[in-house]
């Protein structure tokens, strides 16, 4: 029977409303996609900096073509 009873705190509404309170699964799934966030953040990224880098190289090649036949 002690455990269908209340034995600490008080029966009064909290002073957080309901609305703010968080949950752990709430969190857990926030977390989760925060991290897939993150993650596809650095791949766009990698992909970027090598898109720059073959565009970089392209170019470099294109102007060495160019003198090479000139």
């Amino acid at each position: 029977m002690t455990m269908l009873t209340h034995t600490g705190g008080s029966f009064r509404p909290s002073s957080i409303p309901s609305a703010e309170r968080h949950t752990g699964a709430t969190h857990a799934v926030g977390d989760r996609l925060s991290r897939i966030r993150q993650v596809c953040w650095f791949v766009l990224n990698v992909l970027l900096a090598s898109g720059v880098l073959a565009g970089l190289i392209a170019l470099k090649t294109a102007a060495f073509v160019w003198r090479l036949h000139a």
